[in-house]
């Protein structure tokens, strides 16, 4: 593998970097940035953000022309991704959009669900949510009892979803609902597109322990959708969402990476300005050394193993059950960097605020680590996947 950029290449990163430092908010990722209280204000920024990065040509960089991208390559996509990642740039509020839906609708959508929905997704005009999870239907996806039944030209569509990121903001969500209640458990499934305006759409914010209201439940009561906003065919869902998953699983892996090793570069200065219990500097006890020796190599180890998911999505056009493995890999050394904070913090770990020691990113990493084994698919179920797929393991 050539790890290494060509001098276009190198040019583009140049040039990312400094639209970057010229345009992320002043004072972003700082404690001296004020995020808003209100919902709708933090939602304003994101949204102003995503404009930006439109305006600025760094919106589907490798997606085609015509519909609305860049026409750019994989490459300059991680190029960007690292760079944003080095400077914790903002994530935008269409990021489920970005990463999920469009490529998905590049590699199933019909030509004229691409020309409809890609153009105003990049420039931020619509905001998409993902309605997948259930309430007895989360790890456990095919077991989703949402419906849909056709009538007429219309489906209409009754159930409920939960976690469901940024619905109070979206504008669109993409569903996976049963079309088929005799077929087998993970057929009959499609995967539907549903505005989130619509006559019987209701969403209700779930409150999270740092007070934040990023997750929702979203009730469907007899939402009528025209039957052409299915994706991939009808009873094809799974496929598609399956595809969908890959896509979150693994093409992040490069940005994510970059983003960790900041992580760990505060939980070292914090190492080295905190002692442990025999009176040593954290960074100087042994025990402690081990650990973080042991973070700073798996961190490495996800780039390599991110490169080499993005080269198989470049040459063979789209990622297969190995995304799995990046993601149980990055998922696991992301809880042990938070479980390793939190014992640096030792005593300091319960107080959680921007006055607390760290300022309360340890307390965030450690937390958000955790989420993260369970969305894109539980840790459970990356194992399974791998042993079935790719060991060749019966069920």
């Amino acid at each position: 593998m050539d790890l290494s950029f060509t001098p276009e290449q190198e040019a583009y990163r140049q040039k990312v970097r400094e639209w970057l430092v010229d345009n992320i908010p002043e004072g972003w990722g700082t404690p001296q940035f004020q995020w808003p209280n209100d919902e709708q204000e933090r939602g304003a920024i994101l949204r102003e953000w995503d404009r930006k990065l439109h305006e600025g040509g760094f919106a589907g960089i490798s997606w085609p022309k015509e519909y609305g991208g860049q026409g750019l390559t994989h490459v300059e996509e991680i190029i960007y991704d690292e760079e944003a990642g080095k400077l914790n740039a903002p994530g935008g509020i269409n990021v489920l959009g970005k990463l999920l839906l469009g490529p998905t609708l590049l590699q199933f959508g019909s030509e004229e669900q691409k020309q409809r929905f890609l153009p105003p997704l990049l420039s931020g005009e619509e905001i998409w949510c993902q309605g997948f999870s259930e309430p007895n239907a989360g790890s456990d996806l095919a077991a989703l009892q949402t419906r849909a039944e056709l009538d007429g030209d219309e489906w209409v569509i009754t159930g409920q979803k939960v976690w469901t990121s940024y619905a109070h903001h979206a504008d669109w969500c993409f569903v996976l609902a049963r079309t088929d209640q005799e077929a087998p458990k993970h057929r009959g499934i499609s995967f539907i597109l549903v505005p989130m305006h619509a006559e019987g759409v209701s969403v209700r914010p779930l409150v999270q322990l740092n007070k934040n209201k990023d997750f929702n439940e979203v009730f469907f009561d007899n939402v009528r959708v025209p039957k052409e906003n299915v994706v991939g065919g009808v009873n094809n869902g799974w496929k598609v969402a399956m595809g969908t998953l890959g896509f979150e699983r693994g093409t992040l892996a490069l940005g994510r990476q970059v983003r960790f090793q900041n992580e760990f570069n505060e939980l070292v200065k914090l190492a080295g300005d905190t002692r442990a219990t025999d009176g040593t500097l954290v960074k100087d006890n042994p025990y402690f050394r081990q650990k973080l020796v042991e973070i700073f190599n798996d961190i490495r180890i996800m780039r390599y193993h991110g490169l080499k998911t993005i080269s198989q999505l470049l040459n063979e056009g789209k990622l297969g059950p190995e995304a799995s493995l990046q993601k149980l890999f990055w998922t696991t050394m992301h809880v042990n960097l938070g479980e390793a904070g939190m014992e640096v913090l030792g005593e300091q770990a319960p107080y959680w605020g921007t006055d607390s020691v760290g300022r309360g990113k340890i307390q965030d990493t450690y937390f958000g680590s955790r989420g993260a084994t369970i969305y894109a698919g539980s840790t459970q179920i990356q194992k399974n996947i791998i042993s079935e797929m790719i060991l060749g393991m019966p069920r």
